[in-house]
């Protein structure tokens, strides 16, 4: 980060207009050792001159990650609110491509559920906010705001600005319909689960299985370490994924094309021996 962006980042902080995502940029922005970590973590996937699809970048911090990789970045992201945090964020960075949207099935527009309190839990899924009412860690969540945003699919997107290396999906529940708009394999890409809708994820695991995705792996909650340190099948994260209690909460599953892969170590995660 510049000394630039850290001054656009601290005036963020101080604006009354962004009172809601002030706990976000407070988190995802200054803390040096998480930033070293996500960047050990992504870069056994991402290097120098890649492109990343960041689908779902809230406040951006994996934009960060991925640009200090080296990574050319397009951020898919609907709320104004965070738009309006990115694009002072990353106002000098021409490495930096925001598209204003959800990424779904097929183009066009869709109804977006506004957190407007907790906007990182903000999405395009009715099913994910039923699944939250009553769920436990779920209580006070509340969707006040609905506002229509356009719809793009990860296929446009590689049409318009090229295949990426690896493309990052958090998307709140809405993760199937994601890659339902994809219809080729790219090296890896992640995406988020939570246990409050599980079938989301076996979806995903099918869709990707289909797309000839043959390596799986997951790390829980904001945690960037690998729970099996190697690529398991579909069939084995699905299980896994079921058999996680509820307060695991949430996660990400790593998935791998390995016959697009390039020469990449293994998942191993240096903290564990």
């Amino acid at each position: 980060m510049t000394a630039g962006t850290d001054t656009r980042i601290a005036a963020l902080r101080t604006d009354p207009a962004m009172s809601h995502l002030h706990r976000s940029l407070d988190v995802y922005y200054g803390d040096a050792e998480r930033d070293a970590r996500m960047d050990a973590f992504y870069s056994r996937f991402v290097t120098e001159g890649d492109l990343v699809f960041d689908v779902g970048s809230h406040v951006g911090d994996h934009i960060a990650s991925f640009r200090r990789l080296g990574a050319r970045v397009v951020a898919v992201e609907p709320q104004p609110l965070c738009l309006r945090a990115l694009r002072a964020i990353y106002a000098d960075d021409d490495q930096v491509t925001l598209v204003e949207a959800v990424c779904g099935a097929a183009p066009g527009s869709t109804r977006f559920h506004v957190n407007s309190a907790n906007p990182t839990v903000s999405t395009a899924s009715p099913d994910f906010v039923r699944a939250a009412e009553g769920a436990g860690g779920w209580e006070g969540e509340v969707w006040d705001a609905d506002i229509e945003v356009p719809v793009v699919t990860v296929d446009a997107l590689i049409t318009e600005y090229g295949e990426p290396t690896f493309a990052k999906i958090d998307v709140e529940g809405f993760e199937d319909e994601v890659l339902a708009g994809l219809t080729r394999p790219l090296p890896a890409l992640s995406f988020e689960f939570t246990t409050i809708a599980r079938p989301v994820a076996s979806r995903c695991l099918d869709r990707l299985t289909a797309l000839s995705f043959d390596g799986f792996d997951v790390a829980l909650g904001d945690d960037k370490s690998m729970t099996f340190q190697r690529w398991v099948s579909a069939t084995d994260m699905t299980t896994h994924l079921a058999a996680l209690p509820h307060d695991a909460n949430s996660g990400d599953v790593y998935c791998v094309s390995r016959g697009r892969l390039r020469q990449l170590p293994p998942p191993h995660d240096p903290k564990r021996r």
